[in-house]
């Protein structure tokens, strides 16, 4: 076969130029500092206690592989409640964030909307500006909240930066589809359900993924809302493992007394049982990005075209 490419424009497009070899090499670098503390955390989790005790932690290689740690972590009932009920407040606070998010940026989308604009700039205006803690507890409190799963679901059900981004996405799509829509007598519920939002997949992808990751990684909230350890989500059951030393590490672990480590070793493999729960914390969370990757660059770059 001929290839009918022009040769000087082919090598021009295969060129790498040192500006493109600076930028891999700074984000190969800046990988690397996401990725070794990690993969440090991991590799002394499955390692012995005392090879790691004597190395003060750093270990770059698996030593006396083993995972009685894992065992003593996925045995306690404390972090299996914490998933359980992360689990709950992500699927329940995610569909109602959605929700509330496209409900809300669909009047806003409209050219004729009455208020749209003073309604903006007030929502704006809370995202830099709020009552402060001690209000915003009382008011809590004040509402039956305190010690509900509600406490977590309804307050983080409100994002005015993503009615914005879905609100920019509604104002994207033709007006003639709108138009035609209502002229076939569809309501603003079924525009909204079954025109809009299907065509909006990327957005909402990326809005749902931004929702999930917040109610995940949400610890803050439970330690000020909730004091039944019950109902902790699982990053607040790992804050207390990492800040407390003894009591909540081994608490609620039904087969750490047969775990075979002897007593010195157990002391040394308490930091291991801290590293082994981040680590046990944090991998499903990531296990989502790479298959909803594809959809960031498009919803993100859709969300910053327009205010």
């Amino acid at each position: 076969m001929v290839n009918h490419l022009n040769p000087r424009a082919r090598s021009k497009r295969q060129r790498i130029t040192l500006a493109d070899v600076l930028i891999y090499i700074a984000l190969i670098l800046l990988s690397l500092v996401c990725i070794y503390p990690l993969y440090q955390i991991f590799v002394a989790s499955i390692s012995d206690p005392a090879v790691v005790a004597s190395r003060n932690g750093l270990v770059l290689w698996p030593v006396g592989i083993h995972f009685d740690v894992y065992k003593i972590v996925l045995n306690n009932q404390n972090i299996l409640n914490g998933f359980r009920n992360t689990f709950f407040y992500m699927t329940l606070g995610t569909a109602f964030r959605y929700v509330v998010t496209a409900l809300a940026a669909y009047p806003l989308s409209l050219r004729n909307a009455k208020l749209k604009r003073p309604l903006m700039l007030f929502m704006t205006f809370t995202m830099y500006f709020n009552g402060g803690l001690i209000p915003y507890y009382l008011l809590i409190n004040n509402l039956g909240l305190m010690n509900t799963p509600w406490v977590l679901i309804i307050p983080g059900g409100v994002s005015v930066w993503d009615i914005i981004i879905m609100r920019t996405q509604f104002q994207s799509l033709p007006d003639s589809l709108m138009d035609a829509a209502y002229i076939d007598g569809a309501t603003a519920p079924r525009i909204l359900f079954s025109i809009l939002l299907p065509l909006s997949k990327a957005v909402s992808a990326v809005l749902i993924l931004f929702s999930v990751v917040w109610f995940w990684n949400m610890w803050f909230e439970p330690m000020i809302f909730l004091t039944q350890r019950s109902m902790y989500p699982l990053q607040s059951v790992l804050r207390e493992i990492l800040i407390d030393s003894n009591e909540h590490m081994l608490a609620g672990s039904k087969s750490a007394v047969n775990i075979k480590l002897d007593p010195a070793s157990m002391n040394n493999a308490k930091l291991l049982i801290k590293y082994a729960n981040i680590i046990v914390c944090t991998v499903p969370i990531l296990a989502i990005y790479p298959f909803a990757q594809k959809h960031f660059v498009k919803g993100v770059m859709i969300g910053s075209l327009k205010g």
